[in-house]
């Protein structure tokens, strides 16, 4: 059976390709409410094409944007259940102009999809579709019993999943669960995850007067709260990136011998991230080298910064008010609202004279851990090393993914964190990208893990 329908991927790849390449034009973005119709549409396009498949499929409403449930079942109930996770909403594609083609307009080119979502998430969580097609087209069953739950909004922090699955708990009763949205190390290395940083946020505004000002008649005799919160920010780091919050860490997991050994093997050092990002040089906390600060250490770091005139020419004023978007990645055993306190605390201890300061959408999700000895995930190994040629790295990932500790809480089941996507994929950024070859080949490793599973 897997000869088959590994054959028949294969053979429907151009099919599986265009598929894709539909769902990407739709600009199902969760952030801006003017595309709400647009995140509905994705929801519809989904769910109709899991239909067609031979599932049962349905758009359940959540207090936001709302979910995509799908299910397959045989006539065998003691197969082994995987629930597949994914999002298909994606980030906003701003700035336009960076890009180098439309990002809702997607295209092909030298061996690549570009388009806003490709990776992140579409193209991931659509070729464990793909798998599951191939299987009902060319055997008519799957060796495992299969559901979908794919949301949206999944790139606003997934304020109403959790609520949601709570809800309808014995909806997602399974044995494992199944996530792609994260990274290969290359072509040919996967890389299983067992860890993901947490997030804390929030927003802070600093005001010192009532309205703008005259920077003559009053500049020298009133606060500026660009610079008063300039002053309040870089009393939160040292000048070799550790933080100074008193308190801030206190709960951090401390790695083990063996565990940085195991991130030491991990070929991804400084050459990497300035390769990656084309920063100048490697900047953070000493101590720790470059895979321990990605996914064993904290940050806290400014996503936002603005105040007063930002227009073209000149506006010579004193602003009334400075405000920043403030985020903290966790790591285990570390609590959001504590953390939130704590930098909130900090800041106010370092507010100068004449500020008042103010927080507005505090906001976390804890960090996870999964157990690499459960026997989902070392189906997921052979898969893996069977569809890429190479055993699995096994890293801890400094992105946050919010549902991975919902279904820890509430399903208890392994999780099997398994990227397709590249590190150079330009996530969350202009030009955003896949690589053909990491679809297909996200593809096989499905279909190879659910004939593993």
């Amino acid at each position: 059976m897997l000869d088959r329908v590994l054959g028949y991927a294969r053979d429907h790849r151009d099919e599986y390709l265009r598929d894709l390449l539909e769902y990407l034009a739709i600009p199902s973005v969760s952030a801006q409410p003017d595309r709400a119709r647009d995140v509905k549409m994705a929801a519809m396009w989904l769910s109709a094409h899991l239909r067609d498949l031979g599932l049962r499929a349905e758009v359940m409403a959540t207090a936001g944007h709302p979910v995509v449930y799908a299910e397959w079942s045989g006539h065998d109930h003691h197969r082994p259940t995987v629930l597949i996770y994914g999002h298909y909403d994606v980030q906003p594609a701003e700035p336009f102009e960076l890009w180098h083609d439309e990002p809702f307009k997607p295209t092909v080119r030298d061996g690549y999809i570009y388009a806003r979502g490709a990776d992140d998430n579409k193209g991931q969580h659509l070729a464990h579709v793909k798998a599951v097609a191939s299987y009902l087209r060319a055997e008519g069953t799957l060796p495992v019993n299969v559901k979908f739950l794919v949301e949206g909004e999944e790139e606003i922090g997934s304020p109403n999943l959790g609520e949601f699955i709570a809800a309808h708990r014995e909806l997602f009763a399974c044995n494992c669960v199944m996530i792609s949205d994260s990274a290969l190390f290359s072509l040919t290395q996967p890389v299983l995850t067992y860890g993901l940083r947490g997030l804390a946020g929030f927003e802070v505004q600093v005001r010192c007067l009532e309205r703008d000002v005259h920077s003559g008649h009053y500049g020298g005799n009133v606060q500026n709260p660009a610079f008063a919160l300039a002053q309040i920010l870089a009393s939160l780091k040292d000048e070799q990136g550790r933080i100074t919050v008193p308190g801030f860490y206190d709960d951090v997991r401390t790695l083990g011998a063996d565990e940085r050994a195991a991130l030491a093997r991990i070929p991804y050092g400084e050459a990497e991230v300035m390769r990656e990002t084309g920063a100048l040089r490697v900047f953070g906390e000493p101590g720790f080298t470059v895979n321990e600060r990605r996914g064993a250490r904290p940050t806290l770091e400014i996503n936002g910064l603005w105040s007063g005139y930002t227009g073209l020419g000149s506006k010579t004023i004193i602003p009334a008010t400075a405000h920043a978007k403030i985020t903290c990645r966790l790591v285990p055993h570390q609590d959001p609202d504590k953390v939130i306190r704590l930098v909130q605390d900090a800041m106010r201890a370092a507010a100068p004279p004449g500020v008042e300061i103010t927080f507005s959408d505090s906001r976390g999700t804890p960090a996870s851990l999964v157990s690499l000895d459960a026997p989902e995930i070392q189906a997921a190994a052979r898969a893996a090393q069977a569809a890429y040629g190479n055993p699995p790295f096994y890293e801890l990932e400094g992105g946050s993914i919010p549902v991975v500790h919902d279904f820890q809480t509430l399903l208890g089941k392994p999780i099997v964190l398994l990227g397709f996507g590249l590190p150079g994929d330009n996530i969350h950024a202009p030009n955003e990208r896949f690589a053909v070859a990491c679809y297909e080949k996200g593809i096989e490793a499905s279909i190879r893990f659910m004939a593993e599973l």
